[in-house]
């Protein structure tokens, strides 16, 4: 008899550790994401980066999920330079890697289909924008200097701009 009431008492404690540790479980995923303020502090900072190198671009900030924060476009940049600089950021956040990166995997290597992937544009350009922790918050895509690596540079210098105010 104490052997059951023992057993009882352990599938009782058991059940009730099992229902505290389900009932602390979420249903919802929590992220983190750049504040538009941030955002346009980076746009800006890359644009004023490019105008020192005497570049005319633009530029955009996605959210991490590639969703357009904002966008800039210097006066005598091209036409076609606000929806290139969106779409280096958008394949920056979508594939969760640097486009000039992502230029080399997909000229010859196994990578070469997401040149076919609708709105991807593997060219230098975007980067990722990493909390201090390593947590992607963003992206940031430049169109508009003579080369990807320029593009990059400053792009790169954007996200300088508000590394410390991200370093949480």
């Amino acid at each position: 008899m104490r052997k059951l009431h023992i057993v009882a008492s352990t599938m009782l404690i058991g059940a009730v550790l099992s229902a505290s540790a389900i009932a602390q479980e979420s249903n919802f995923t929590t992220f983190r994401v750049l504040k538009p303020e941030l955002s346009m502090e980076a746009a800006q900072a890359a644009l004023n980066d490019c105008r020192t190198r005497g570049y005319q671009i633009a530029v955009s900030v996605t959210d991490r999920f590639g969703v357009l924060q904002v966008t800039i476009r210097d006066q005598l940049a091209g036409a076609h330079t606000p929806n290139t600089s969106f779409k280096k950021a958008w394949t920056a956040a979508s594939f969760r890697t640097a486009t000039s990166e992502l230029s080399s995997l997909t000229e010859t290597g196994e990578a070469w289909a997401i040149r076919n992937v609708e709105g991807a544009l593997p060219l230098g350009g975007g980067e990722i924008i990493r909390a201090g922790d390593g947590d992607m918050v963003g992206a940031i895509g430049v169109s508009g200097a003579p080369s990807g690596s320029e593009d990059s540079a400053c792009a790169k210098a954007g996200i300088e701009a508000i590394e410390e105010r991200i370093a949480f």
